[in-house]
Parts: structure tokens; C-alpha cells; sequence
């Protein structure tokens, strides 16, 4: 009997300590070297080559790698590079980082390429653009070196590269030409890549295609089928297609058919693979690479399903069928084995990115009849025998009685709309940010001082208040009309709450890539959801003690705090997210009761997870989240005036969705976007307030005056003068101070000229 062999689509590349971040970093700050940079970066690739060899993962990936993100990668890797960078007369890693960071440098000035969420995930991707003047050719030096560089330290790789179908079909396209008149061209470049990794030796190319799993139509298909007559024609190596994130319904058939040597299904969120499999075969001259192990979600694995669904999947085909996970790990942390603070306990139930290693190997073998007296089996089904925690009996009576009034905030929009008017007296174009202020290096060091136990709660108390006071101080003499405390006391707009609610876990060190050097740690929800005690009313009633003018309470929606957390498998998103809500609600009306009449509930993650096909939108998303976050806010009073602010992603498709968030006002993070969410705003008559925001806070580039006041005439053309704010598009937790107050300046003073003109 040949072994099961086993597959990982991709592995993390931050570096299990940040490695790639901080040196990322440094060469930004000019404290290291474009060689130092790329000597931490081998280091990096050399350490995952020969992890996943000695764990004996049988596909190993080369070109998972990239110093700030896969899309941008490829669009280097096909020359769609917009000339404003090229004229730069950068270096091509500077290039690279122009395009993604934006270029303030000896009097050049370009603004960074927009970034969206990449599908159901927290990864952003960079955008991107084609425009009439785009020609498009091969550069593989960076595919090539790196394959050479893993064939070098003794592995062979399988190489990683994002497919021309979801490449074009992501990209954005400014001009006359569309994704048609790149499509031939951009297709022989793929074609001529498969050439030149043959000749490099190359056994395996992987090609992902995750825009598969949306909806697809006719067009979409022929498109597919179009691109792939063209790569695969007369290639000498072997490609595996691959997918992820959600089944291939609409075009499994047109795969199926094209002379591909593998195909990677995934069996984890793909709900209808399993029965596309049984109903339409498999071709059994075709390797069948099984997502069978999550990629997404940090809990064990259950050997029993799994293997069942191995079972099933062996068939409905006579294909060699090899076990890989679910999706690239990048969207896991590396590894259990740096949480020196959770017990025993609780690990057993984790598997990381390295840990998923270990589950392949151990499912190839019990397969493969090699688990002596079911060692393996037995200690993972040992995890499963009983519940892990105690259901809250009365939390779950609560969620029972929620009725439609629970739901629904009085009065109605229009008439709290006058009410919050007279009680706010606000001026013309109100400018704010949208919460945090940048958290500096003495920040950190309190915050850090403090969980260490080298300093008292006290002591850390007041050093906040006074960066609070400072903070406020600050706005007033900017002319902010709108202030915020800074959220000094904060060290993730998710993770700070979940460390105040019952029912959450939290790690030292599981980091998460959300984009380029930005990295994430999501809390674990691990038992049900309450809230302990006040969370946020101490720090915002001291900030609007030291001002006249309104400031916000700052709190994360529940639909965020799920989806940026890594939720249970054992009870529905939907109850989860509902007993996030009633702990968020109690904080609410708590704010309200201490006097701070405007509140803001962060949203940002709600597009997030969207199920990618449009027909599950309501049933198995939108009908719950919407409610959930009208549950927070249902209970307070018409005057206290209720925000909320969303992240880089499409909005367009659900505006209606969000405007019956029944917010008061909404920003969105639409600046990196080209501001095009505006037209869907007054397409779809949006009765919110919005600020769409003004100028690019992931960028360390100043807007100008001129540009913020360009933007704000922009604005006006879709959106009632009397109903738009003036905002950065995001906090500015990870922005200078030098360049926030500039950037801040400047805002005010286009607020200034719009209101006169």
C-alpha cells in the first residue's frame, strides 16, 4: 500500500516572533539595510522549508512568501506596475513598498494602491491596478530564486502562484480597457512561467484560484476555460489547481475537464464538495489534493470526521487522493509551543500552523494503518469524550426570550435624528477621528510594565490619564469638534475587550498577518460570553471630564469582536455573537448613564464574513449580524447619538444591510478605495450619517489641504452636505505623532474652507 502523502497550500511568513515585522520595520526607519532585510527574510523561508520537511509534509510550498503581500507579488511578477511608481526611480523592493505604503520622498508624493479583505478572511490584500498604459510582462526572478533558494537547502518545493482568473478578476481597472483586453496576454505569461520553472526543475506548480468559489457565470467560466487552454498548453511539469475557502459548484465540471494534473478541493467550508464529488466524480487520472484539516480556526481536529469524510471522499473516486489542509496557514498562528501561560489543559485543545503539520502526519498514518494499537487515534478522541465547558444556563434563557423589541431602537431614525441636532449643536461638515491616537513607545512600555507587575494599577491609571488629558488637550487645539480619549488603555480593539468579558482565552504570542507588517492576535472564545464588569466607563468619563466639548465612547461591536476572534465549533456563530451582544449592551447603557451622549460601535470586521456566494448572504450571515448589533444599541435614549465605523472591503452590495444597522452616523474606510463606496451611498438613498474618510491613515504620508477639500467636494456630490463628516478613514494607533498632528491639521483646516465656501 503507497503512503497517504499530505500537503500544506501555504505556511505563515511573519516569522513565529514577528521576525519579518520588525525588520520589516527597521528598513522602513533606514536603521538596517535592503541585505539585513533579506537575510532575516531566507532565514525565515529556511526555517519553514525544513519545519515542514522533518514533520513530513510531502508539498511544500516555495513563493508563500512576501514581504508585504501574494496579490502584490503577482502583479510584479506580471509587470502591473502604474508608471507614478515606476518614475519614483526606485529600487525594485522600494518599488514594491511605494505601492504598498505609499512614497513621501524628496518631493515626490504618491498615495498607496487601495486594500480590500481578501475573501472571508482578516487579510488585506493590495489591489491591483491596470490602466489604458499597462503592459504586461514576465518577471519570475523573485518565483525562481526562491525555489532555487529552498532546492539549494536540500528541499523541493512545489511553487505557489495566485492564478491569472482571480488575479484579473480582483484587479482594478481605470480607463477604457477591462479585464478583456489583459486576459490572452497575461495567460501566455503564466504559460511562459510553467516554461521557466521546467527549466529551473520544477516538479509542482501550484495555482491558486480562489475566485472560484463565488458565484460564477457563464462568462465567468468560458473566461476560466479561455485562460487555461492557453497556461497549460504544452507545459512539462505538473499543475495542481487549487482552491479554498468555499466549493466550486458553479464550474467544478469546467475544472474537472481541463487537463490539469491535480485539483485541491476544499472540504471544510466548501459545503457542497463532498456531494459535487459523489454526484459528479472525480477523474482518476487526476490527484485529488482533499482540504480535510482547517486552515482558518485554531481547534483540534477530530480524527474520527476526518477520517470519515476520507472515507467518503475515497469513494466517490479512484483518484490518489492527498490530505492538505483547508487553506494556506498563514491565516493561523505558527505555533502552541510559545504559549508558556495556558495550561496544559487548554493547549491540548489548540493546533497552530505547526500543529496542523502534526495532524496530517498523524491522520496519513492511522489511513495508512501505521498507528499501532490506535495510539494516535485514541489520545485525539480522548479530547472529544466530554463537553469542554459548562453551558450558562441563565445567558441561554436570555438569548431564548430576545423578541423584536429588543431589536428595535425608538423613536424612529428621523425623528432622534432632530432630537441628537438640538442636544449636540454640531457645526457644518463635524470633523473627529475615529478613535485611537498613536500608541508610542511610552505607551507600550506602561502597558507592558503593567502586566509584568514593575508597576501598580495605580501608577499605570494615571500615566493613562495623563496621555488622556494630553490627548484631549491636543484635539482642542486642533479644533477637532469630535474628540476621543485615545484608547491608551488598549492594546487591540478586540483583544482589550475580550479580556474584560467572560468566556475568553488569550495568548502571548499567536500572531496573525492582517497586512504588510500588521499583525493581530485574536483572542480564543472558549466558553460562553458575559461581561464581568464596567470595561471602558472609567477611562471615557475621565476624558469628557477634562473637555466641554462631546467625547466618544469608544466600544467594538459584536459581530467584530466574533470575527476577529477564533470562535467555538461546538455552539452557532449566531448564539455567540447574540451573548457578545449582551455584554456590549450592558456597557452601552452604562456609558449613556455616566453622560457620554455619543457612542461609538465599532463594525469594522461585519463585511468580513459574508458568505463569498450571494445566495447564503441573509440566511447564514446578514439575518443574525444585523440584529445583533441593533441589540447593543435598542436601549438608549433618542438623544445619545450612536456611530459606527467599518473597514477596507466592498460595501456596495450590502449598503442596505448597513443602513439598517440603525446607526446614527457611519464612517467607513473607504479613502484607499478611491472613495467609490459614495455612489452606492446615493444610489441606495443611505439615510445614515457617513464619513467616508478623508485621507489614508496606512500610509505614513500628510495629505494635503487641497487634497482633503477635493476629496470633501467629491463627497458632496453624492451625499447631502448635512449629513457628512469630515475623518481619517481609520484609528491612528499605528501611525507617528508627527505626522498625525500634520495630517490632523490639515484636516481641520479643509473642514474650515468647505464650511465657507
Amino acid at each position: 500500500m503507497s503512503k497517504t502523502r499530505i500537503s500544506v497550500i501555504g505556511y505563515p511568513r511573519i516569522g513565529s516572533l514577528r521576525e519579518l515585522k520588525f525588520a520589516s520595520e527597521k528598513y522602513f526607519a533606514k536603521e538596517i539595510s535592503q541585505e539585513e532585510l533579506n537575510k532575516v527574510a531566507h532565514e525565515l523561508k529556511l526555517s519553514n522549508w525544513h519545519t515542514q520537511k522533518n514533520d513530513g509534509i510531502d508539498f511544500i510550498s516555495s513563493n508563500d512568501f512576501s514581504f508585504y503581500d501574494g496579490m502584490l507579488d503577482t502583479a510584479f511578477m506580471l509587470g502591473a506596475i502604474p508608471e507614478r511608481y515606476k518614475k519614483l526611480g526606485l529600487s525594485k523592493l522600494d518599488t514594491f513598498f511605494a505601492m504598498a505604503r505609499g512614497y513621501q520622498e524628496g518631493g515626490n508624493d504618491v498615495t498607496a494602491l487601495p486594500m480590500k479583505k481578501w475573501f472571508n478572511t482578516n487579510y488585506h490584500y493590495i489591489v491591483p491596478e491596470f490602466d489604458d498604459s499597462t503592459e504586461l510582462a514576465l518577471d519570475a526572478t523573485k518565483i525562481l530564486e526562491e525555489f532555487n533558494e529552498a532546492k539549494e537547502t536540500g528541499t523541493e518545493t512545489k511553487i505557489n502562484v495566485i492564478g491569472p482568473y482571480t488575479f484579473l478578476k480582483l484587479a482594478h481597472y481605470k480607463g477604457t480597457k477591462n479585464l478583456s483586453a489583459y486576459a490572452e496576454k497575461a495567460a501566455n505569461l503564466y504559460k511562459e512561467l510553467l516554461a521557466k520553472a521546467a527549466e529551473a526543475g520544477a516538479k509542482w506548480v501550484q495555482i491558486e484560484e480562489p475566485a472560484l468559489v463565488h458565484d460564477t457565470t457563464a462568462d465567468d467560466r468560458v473566461l476560466f476555460e479561455k485562460l487555461y487552454k492557453i497556461v497549460l498548453d504544452g507545459k512539462k511539469l505538473s499543475v495542481i489547481l487549487e482552491t479554498y475557502f468555499g466549493d466550486i459548484r458553479d464550474s467544478y465540471k469546467t475544472v474537472t475537464e481541463l487537463p490539469f494534473d491535480a485539483i485541491g478541493l476544499d472540504f471544510i467550508e466548501g459545503k457542497e464538495t463532498l456531494n459535487l464529488l459523489q454526484k459528479e466524480g472525480f477523474p482518476k487520472d487526476k490527484i485529488l489534493f482533499a482540504g480535510v484539516v482547517n486552515g482558518k480556526n485554531i481547534w483540534k481536529n477530530n480524527y474520527a470526521k476526518t477520517i470519515e469524510l476520507v472515507n467518503k471522499i475515497k469513494a466517490a473516486t479512484e483518484a490518489e487522493v492527498v490530505l492538505s489542509t483547508s487553506c494556506s496557514l498563514l491565516h493561523v498562528p505558527y505555533t502552541i509551543r510559545n504559549e508558556i501561560k495556558l495550561s496544559s489543559d487548554i493547549l491540548k485543545h489548540f493546533s497552530f500552523a505547526r500543529e496542523k503539520l502534526f495532524e496530517l502526519t498523524d491522520l496519513s498514518r492511522i489511513i495508512d494503518g501505521k498507528d499501532p494499537n490506535s495510539n494516535l487515534f485514541n489520545r485525539n478522541q480522548d479530547l472529544f469524550k466530554n463537553e469542554r465547558v459548562q453551558e450558562n444556563s441563565a445567558l441561554a434563557s436570555k438569548i431564548n426570550g430576545l423578541g423584536e423589541k429588543d431589536y428595535t431602537r425608538l423613536p424612529a431614525f428621523e425623528e432622534r435624528g432632530e432630537i441628537q441636532k438640538n442636544a449636540l449643536n454640531l457645526p457644518l461638515f463635524p470633523t473627529t477621528t475615529i478613535g485611537s491616537f498613536p500608541q508610542t513607545k511610552d505607551v507600550r512600555a506602561n502597558r507592558s510594565a503593567f502586566k509584568k507587575g514593575q508597576i501598580t494599577a495605580g501608577q499605570y491609571k494615571e500615566f493613562n490619564k495623563n496621555k488622556i488629558a494630553e490627548c484631549i488637550k491636543l484635539q482642542e487645539e486642533l479644533g477637532l469638534d469630535v474628540l476621543v480619549h485615545g484608547e491608551y488603555e488598549r492594546n487591540d480593539m478586540v483583544e482589550y475587550f475580550g479580556e474584560n468579558l467572560e468566556g475568553f482565552l488569550f495568548t502571548e504570542k499567536a500572531w496573525v498577518q492582517s497586512y504588510g507588517t500588521r499583525c493581530v492576535k485574536p483572542p480564543v472564545v472558549w466558553g460562553d460570553v458575559s461581561r464581568k464588569s464596567a470595561i471602558t466607563v472609567e477611562w471615557s468619563t475621565f476624558a469628557q471630564s477634562c473637555t466641554s466639548a462631546p467625547v466618544k465612547g469608544m466600544l467594538t461591536g459584536p459581530v467584530t469582536i466574533l470575527n476577529w476572534s477564533f470562535p467555538r465549533e461546538d455552539i452557532s456563530l449566531k448564539t455567540q455573537v447574540l451573548q457578545i451582544a449582551l455584554a456590549i449592551r450592558e456597557e452601552v447603557l452604562d456609558l449613556e448613564k455616566n453622560g457620554i451622549k455619543i457612542i461609538q460601535i465599532d463594525e469594522a470586521a461585519l463585511r468580513e464574513k459574508l458568505p463569498l456566494r450571494h445566495s447564503d448572504w441573509h440566511t447564514e450571515y446578514l439575518d443574525w449580524a444585523i440584529p445583533a448589533f441593533r441589540l447593543v444599541h435598542s436601549g438608549v435614549r433618542p438623544e445619545t447619538q450612536i456611530h459606527t465605523h467599518m473597514c477596507y472591503s466592498e460595501f456596495n452590495d450590502i449598503i442596505k444591510d448597513i443602513d439598517n444597522m440603525d446607526a446614527d452616523v457611519i464612517t467607513f474606510e473607504a479613502s484607499r478605495g478611491d472613495l467609490t463606496i459614495l455612489s452606492a451611498l446615493k444610489e441606495n438613498n443611505f439615510r445614515t450619517q457617513v464619513g467616508p474618510g478623508v485621507y489614508d491613515i496606512h500610509s505614513p504620508r500628510v495629505p494635503t489641504v487641497e487634497e482633503i477639500v477635493s476629496a470633501v467636494k467629491k463627497m458632496e456630490n453624492y451625499v447631502p452636505k448635512q449629513k457628512l463628516w469630515i475623518n481619517p478613514d481609520c484609528g491612528l494607533k499605528t501611525r507617528g505623532e508627527k505626522e498625525t498632528v500634520a495630517s490632523l491639521k490639515n484636516l481641520v483646516a479643509a473642514a474650515k474652507i468647505v464650511r465657507n465656501e
